[in-house]
C-alpha cells in the first residue's frame, strides 16, 4: 500500500491580532482553499478536525462537499467526528450525499471524541445516554447503526396503508464503496482492537489515553500491531488503512522561527479526565532534521497515512508553503511519493 499524506486543520478561528481566519466564515472558505492548494502540491488528504461549542470546525459535511466540488483527487476527511452528538441515521445520508458529490473520496473518521469544556454536550444537542452507558458506550452504539445504515441495512419498514406491501427501507442514498473508508479514532489499544473487530479503518490519536513509560511512537506503533493482528483474526478480506497524526512545522524563514523556534521536541505525560495519558511531541526545526525524526518514528513507519497538522490561524498561503516544504524536503524521507 502506497504511504500517503494528509493535512489536518483544526479550524480555529479568532479576532485577535495576527490571526488570518478571524471569523468562522474564514475558517470554513480558507479550509476549501487550504484543500485546493493541497491538492495542486500533490498531498493526497485533507482533514478537518470537528468540534462543537468552540471556535473550531464543527459542521463537517458542507465544508467537505464544498471542498471535495472545488478538488478533483484530493481525499476529504474527519479526524473525527464525536459520534455522541449525531443522529446515526441523519448522518448516513449527509455522509453517503458526501461521498457521491466527492467521487467517493470521502474518507470518515468518527470516535467518542475528546475532553471539552462543555458540560454534557450531546444531551444539550438531545442525545440523553442510557441507564448505566458511558460516553464511550453511546459513540460505540451509535457507530455500529451508522454502519449498517451505510451498509444498507433496512432500519425502518414501508407504510401498508400507502404502499400495500410491507417490507424493509434502507437510508437512501447510498454511495458503494463508503463502508470500507471509514474510519475510528482510537486513543487506546484496547480500542483500535475494537475497530478491528467491527472492520474500520484505524486512526490513532495524538494523546493516548494510557502510558506504559515508552516514547508515544513506540506505544502507537503497539497500538497499531496489535489493531492489524486483530483485524486478521477477525478475517476481514481486505487490507486496513492506519493513520497518524504529527504536528510538524519545519523552519525555513525568519518568521517561522519567530512563531515555532521555541517548541517542545518532547513527548508529554501528564492526567486527562483523571488517566494517566501521553501526548506526542512537536517537530520544529530544519526540514531535514525533521525528516530524519520522523524516519525513526515507529509509529509513522507502520502507518500508511501521515497527516500533518496545520496552524490554519496563520492563512492559506502560509500553510501551503509549510506543506510544499514537506512535500519536498520532509514526506520522501518516510517513504511517500507523488501519485
Amino acid at each position: 500500500m502506497r504511504k500517503k499524506i494528509g493535512f489536518l486543520s483544526f479550524g480555529h478561528w479568532r479576532n485577535a491580532s495576527g490571526s488570518q481566519t478571524r471569523s468562522a466564515a474564514d475558517a470554513l472558505l480558507q479550509t476549501i482553499e487550504l484543500a485546493q492548494a493541497a491538492e495542486e502540491l500533490g498531498v493526497d488528504g485533507a482533514f478537518v478536525r470537528v468540534h462543537h461549542f468552540e471556535r473550531q470546525l464543527a459542521s463537517p459535511f458542507p465544508l467537505l462537499s464544498a471542498m471535495a466540488a472545488r478538488t478533483s483527487r484530493i481525499e476529504v476527511g474527519t479526524g473525527v467526528i464525536d459520534m455522541r452528538y449525531e443522529n446515526p441515521l441523519y448522518m448516513a445520508e449527509e455522509a453517503a450525499a458526501t461521498d457521491l458529490i466527492s467521487g467517493g473520496r470521502l474518507q470518515l473518521g468518527v470516535s467518542r471524541g475528546s475532553p471539552e469544556t462543555v458540560l454534557r454536550g450531546a444531551e444539550v444537542f438531545g442525545y440523553v445516554p442510557a441507564e448505566g452507558e458511558t460516553a464511550a458506550d453511546a459513540a460505540r452504539r451509535k457507530t455500529e447503526i451508522f454502519l449498517a445504515a451505510i451498509d444498507g441495512t433496512a432500519v425502518a419498514r414501508t407504510d401498508p396503508a400507502r404502499t400495500g406491501i410491507s417490507g424493509g427501507l434502507a437510508i437512501q442514498p447510498q454511495s458503494p464503496g463508503l463502508r470500507e473508508r471509514i474510519w475510528w479514532g482510537a486513543g487506546t489499544r484496547a480500542t483500535a482492537q475494537w475497530a478491528a473487530g467491527i472492520g474500520v479503518n484505524l486512526q490513532s490519536s495524538t494523546l493516548l489515553s494510557e502510558d506504559t513509560g515508552v516514547p508515544f511512537d513506540r506505544l502507537q506503533a503497539e497500538q497499531i500491531e496489535l489493531y492489524r493482528q486483530a483485524w486478521k483474526e477477525h478475517g476481514h478480506d481486505r487490507e486496513p488503512r492506519v493513520s497518524v497524526s504529527r504536528s510538524v512545522l519545519p523552519i525555513t524563514e525568519d518568521i517561522d522561527r519567530l512563531y515555532f523556534g521555541d517548541q517542545a521536541h518532547e513527548d508529554q505525560v501528564g492526567l486527562l479526565e483523571g488517566v494517566r495519558s501521553r501526548f506526542g511531541r512537536t517537530y520544529a526545526g530544519e526540514p531535514d532534521r525533521i525528516a530524519g525524526e520522523l524516519a525513526a518514528d515507529e509509529a509513522v513507519r507502520a502507518a500508511d497515512t501521515v497527516l500533518f497538522t496545520v496552524p490554519n490561524q496563520l492563512g492559506v498561503a502560509y500553510n501551503a508553503r509549510i506543506l510544499e516544504t514537506i512535500v519536498r524536503d520532509i514526506a520522501p524521507a518516510i517513504g511517500w511519493t507523488r501519485a
